[in-house]
């Protein structure tokens, strides 16, 4: 890596919610920053007005610090290369497309969509391989290449409408190297003249993002392999504004793809295979749907995080547990993939059961009270966190609990028909009220002294530990399901399972 200092910069667009993509894409270049000490920058590009939605840019600050990605410069932050949106930054870019134009490099095109869509019809009927307005196209249509200089300049004096396009070489190699791709060579016949500024006097992407990353002095611009296809016009803008020695590094990231691995993971795929794809719950402005996120479907930001950092990047080890720090230290750009990542919801959730358990039961049981007091529930903080120690190598989520521990809460009311079948016979009561007595005159109820007399009434009986536990798991949760049964004996108490017992000795029929 070069020796200037690291700037690196999230540039998304207010368009709507944050796709998982473009978070580790922040993340990516969080942490690049972090790794050298460099800034990490937040940039709203909003120069497509007709797609703006508004609440997107809020999402996106929104998502960053559940993340627990932090701003160093830029929007909500501040900074001395500001302002930080480009809608704010209008007249900085219409100088530099004017230059562009004097030197030759850029044209003002006149053209109507009509002109536009019969161009396209006529190449596409010609069954040209390039069906762009490039270097060939431009020679028949109405832009300043073609008309007499009085011409362009009465257009423009009465307001017709026009763009700004790059004035793209007939036939030259445009060359970059990418940190990830290694050298990448575009031959200039193959490219389309982008526009640089559109009639609304907005600039376009192409322009707006060369211009903001030389003077906020970018050092590296990591994103999607989506832009891979868009730099060698980005290569051609810095090399005509005469900055080509101050180009910032490229490393383009590869997609993360649906579940089957084909083709990029959209929230078509999420939708359909009950997963999100967005960090947090959005509400569409217009239609109201509602799309899930990460944080509402119960996972942890720092598991989410662990998440993206290893699709489309390899730590070169076995390891897959990382906190922010070790990704940190540990992270580069030599490490991400080349060729697309897949997506998998089930290890998603693998790897939110990981932090789950991890976490110290004091910070899951008052997580679990939230639900529990949601549930018109009142219970003990000690008693919160002897169930959670039992019952979360069993959970993904905190709302995984309700469904491992309801049975300390509250009676069976009903009992699984299936366990009943197999583990109800017909001397069962009779044996439940003989074990009844034995729990009844247990000294000291705790789980080791329950479990030591009730392994004694089996053995002096001769009764396989099937026999007897499993009815008495029935009366005492319901159904086969849960953690030690004499650990939820000693939580819910004496008096309580010797209720249920009877319960279940009244109530569960053949």
């Amino acid at each position: 890596m070069n020796k200037k200092k690291v700037r690196v910069r999230f540039a998304p667009s207010p368009t709507g919610p944050l796709h998982i993509g473009g978070v580790r894409t922040a993340l990516f270049n969080y942490l690049f920053a972090k790794k050298y000490n460099g800034t990490f920058i937040l940039r709203i590009e909003d120069t497509d007005q007709n797609r703006y939605v508004k609440g997107a840019e809020d999402y996106i600050i929104n998502s960053l610090k559940w993340c627990n990605i932090k701003i160093d410069e830029g929007v909500g932050v501040g900074g001395k290369y500001g302002p930080y949106r480009q809608s704010e930054r209008k007249d900085i870019y219409k100088k530099y497309a004017e230059q562009l134009i004097t030197a030759g490099f850029a044209y003002y095109a006149f053209d109507t969509p009509e002109e536009l869509e019969e161009m396209r019809e006529k190449l596409k009927a010609e069954k040209s391989e390039n069906q762009q307005y490039n270097f060939l196209s431009r020679t028949s249509m109405r832009n300043s290449l073609t008309l007499n200089p009085d011409e362009v300049e009465k257009l423009i004096e009465s307001k017709t409408p026009f763009v700004i396009r790059l004035k793209v070489p007939e036939d030259e190699n445009v060359e970059f190297t990418d940190v990830v791709h290694g050298k990448i060579i575009f031959k200039s016949s193959q490219l389309d003249d982008k526009i640089l500024f559109k009639s609304d006097g907005m600039p376009t992407y192409h322009l707006a993002n060369v211009v903001d990353d030389h003077l906020m002095k970018i050092s590296h611009v990591i994103r999607g392999s989506e832009w891979i296809n868009s730099t060698p016009s980005h290569v051609l803008l810095y090399k005509y504004l005469g900055w080509e020695n101050e180009m910032p590094e490229f490393a383009h990231m590869p997609l993360i793809l649906k579940p089957n691995g084909k083709g990029k993971l959209s929230k078509r795929d999420g939708d359909a295979l009950g997963f999100p794809v967005f960090p947090l719950e959005w509400t569409n402005t217009e239609t109201k749907e509602v799309s899930s996120g990460y944080r509402e479907s119960g996972y942890f930001p720092d598991a989410f995080i662990n998440i993206l950092a290893l699709l489309g990047w390899n730590p070169g080890t076995e390891q897959e547990i990382f906190s922010i720090s070790e990704l940190t230290e540990i992270f580069s750009l030599d490490r991400i993939g080349k060729s697309g990542s897949r997506f998998d919801p089930e290890k998603a959730k693998w790897f939110n059961h990981q932090y789950l358990i991890n976490k110290n039961n004091t910070e899951l049981a008052s997580l679990y009270q939230d639900v529990l007091k949601n549930k018109g529930i009142e219970a003990s903080d000690e008693l919160v966190i002897k169930i959670v120690d039992l019952i979360k190598e069993r959970a993904s989520f905190i709302s995984d609990f309700w469904e491992q521990s309801f049975f300390f809460f509250q009676k069976p009311t009903n009992y699984d028909a299936k366990a009943v079948k197999k583990n109800w016979k017909e001397n069962t009561p009779n044996m439940m009220k003989e074990l009844l007595t034995v729990i009844e005159n247990i000294e000291g109820f705790n789980a080791e002294n329950i479990e030591g007399e009730v392994k004694n009434y089996i053995e002096k009986n001769e009764l396989g530990f099937g026999k007897v536990l499993n009815p008495l798991r029935l009366c005492l949760v319901g159904s086969g399901k849960g953690p030690s049964l004499f650990h939820i004996a000693e939580i819910i108490g004496k008096a309580e399972v010797v209720e249920r017992i009877n319960n279940g000795i009244e109530k569960i029929k053949k």
